[in-house]
Formats: structure tokens, sequence, C-alpha cells
């Protein structure tokens, strides 16, 4: 069906996959976790797998999709269709040639591009960003990734743009999972919350975090799981989810004050699950740091949901 693309946002804990029709709207969906061992091998089949049974939901094969697009973490090349030190994935700190490994797999063409970029161009197109020209989007979760549209266009710079969850907002700072150290990252990602949840709890820090992982069968602190521990007032979690925020008001604030964009969406797992009910902390802590703070940028949730990463994918395959 020549008018139904694919979409497959690659995550650090989930593979979401969509098949979606001229006008934007999911006709089959799936939902599969990412491998936790192996390598890029491994991940590439478990995406094939769950673009598989999207289709499937959709009524077509993967071969008569128009084609596939994947929106993927680390550095993914849009022209070779390689991707690169993808480091919340499992083994993947060098280079793989996903394009053509998914192409093989699914018997259609395959583009690949950075997870956030894409996602940001989902909202600007369909979603919270609609009404804007400019605007930065910040994906909250497993790490805090970034994208960009100026002008009304995206804007990749030479490959690379919009990594805002590595800039630094605390000179010589916590070390972060890329191995340097103070990155916003560092200090929302949930992999280094989690991190530093687990450190904090040897050292005799009281927390329910990892009983409420094992209650719940998780095999990591899930935005779920930080949600419903700061529901049972756990100190731990308040203190950690407050020292993400003061980091991304910070990260954010100074992003707007480099190129001062109409509007910041607010996106991924931590965002969607958190934007709303930490909305007034997050504004207050960016308020701290913008230079023209008598005119903050809006501030919108991600409005696309976890949907929004496979539907920004999908639209790869009309470029």
């Amino acid at each position: 069906m020549a008018e139904l693309r694919g979409g497959i946002d690659l995550g650090g804990t989930k593979i979401q996959t969509a098949v979606v029709d001229a006008v934007g709207d999911v006709v089959g969906q799936a939902r599969r976790p990412t491998p936790t061992r192996g390598g890029p091998e491994d991940v590439a089949a478990e995406m094939a797998e769950a673009m598989r049974e999207a289709s499937e939901g959709a009524g077509v094969e993967t071969s008569e999709l128009a084609g596939v697009g994947v929106g993927s973490p680390g550095d993914a090349d849009e022209q070779t269709g390689v991707v690169s030190s993808a480091r919340n994935l499992p083994g993947w700190e060098g280079s793989f040639p996903l394009a053509a490994k998914l192409k093989q797999a699914l018997g259609t063409e395959v583009k690949v591009g950075n997870d956030v970029q894409v996602a940001t161009e989902a909202e600007f197109h369909l979603g919270a960003g609609r009404e804007f020209q400019s605007l930065i989007g910040v994906f909250w979760g497993t790490g805090v990734g970034g994208g960009l549209i100026l002008d009304g266009e995206p804007w990749l710079g030479r490959g690379a743009a919009g990594e805002i969850g590595h800039m630094v907002v605390k000179h010589g700072g916590a070390k972060c999972p890329c191995g340097r150290r103070g990155c916003l990252e560092a200090y929302a990602g949930r992999l280094a919350m989690e991190a530093e949840a687990r450190r904090q709890e040897k050292e005799g820090q009281k927390t329910d975090l990892f009983k409420l992982m094992e209650k719940h069968e998780k095999p990591r602190l899930t935005s779920g799981i930080w949600e419903r521990a700061l529901d049972h007032g756990d100190k731990l979690a308040e203190h950690l989810i407050d020292r993400a925020i003061m980091a991304l008001g910070t990260g954010i604030a100074s992003a707007v004050n480099l190129l001062d964009t109409e509007a910041v969406i607010l996106g991924g797992g931590l965002g969607i699950r958190f934007g709303e009910r930490l909305m007034d902390p997050l504004t207050k802590e960016m308020a701290k740091h913008l230079f023209v703070d008598e005119r903050p940028p809006a501030v919108r949730v991600a409005a696309l949901g976890d949907l929004g990463g496979a539907i920004g994918a999908s639209l790869l395959v009309s470029r």
C-alpha cells in the first residue's frame, strides 16, 4: 500500500513501531522492550519483528509499505543509514548499517534519522508545535535529547545539532554516561538518575524505588516507577527529580538564550509523564537563567505521546 509508511522509534527502553497513512493517522502499531543484552544485530532483529507486528495490525506486509523510517539514538547518518555510538543501547559503541539490515529484513526502503529530531519534527507538523515557526524539542527519557526547528525548517548542523543533553550545566560536575562531566544528561537522564539512586542507596539512603521496580517486575527504573515513588513520598526520588528539574531548567534556558526560539516542546518518557505535573518548577527554574526573562518561550508537553517518535520517523520516508 504505497500510501502507508512505517515508523520505528528506537529507544533505550522500548521499540515503538507504527504504520501511518497519508494524513499522519496511525493505522497499526506495536511496542516491544529494547534488548538489554547482545548488540546491534539483536536490536535490529527485534525492530524488524516489531515492524512486522505493526504492519500485521494494519493489514499489510512490510514489503507493501512505501518505506520505513527509523528514529535512532546516537549518530544517525541519513545519507548512509549507518548508526554510530548509540551508547544507550547494548554493545553499540561502534557503527552499524542499520538501514541496510532492516531493508533486507523488511523488503522495503529504510531511512534513518536522529530519534529526537524526528520526534521534534512530528510535534512541529502534527502536534504541540504546530503554531510555532521555531522551537526546541527536549526529550527527557533514558537520556536527554534535543531537536531543532528554526524558521520552519529542521536544523541538523553538520549532523549532530540539538544535543542539549550534553550541554554542560555544572563545570566538573557529575559523570555523564557519555564519559564527560557536568552534562545535563548526567543529572536528568533516566540512566544517570538510576545510577545515582543506586549509589545513594548503597550509602544508606532509604528509598522504595528498587522495591517498586521489583514489585512491578520492571528491569529498570521506568518513568512509571519514578511516578509511583513520588506518589509514595519517597524522599530520594523527590530529591533526584528536583535535581533533574534544576538541570533541565538551566540547560533549556541556556539553549533559549542562544537561539531565542518561540517554544520548547517537552517529550520523552519522563517528560510526558511529568511534564504537566512539574511544569511550574521547570519554568521557574528556567526563568532564573533566561536573559530576556520578560519574554519566555512557550513550554508545551509533546502532544503525540509515545507514538510521536514513530510518527516522526515515518516522515523520513517522504524526504
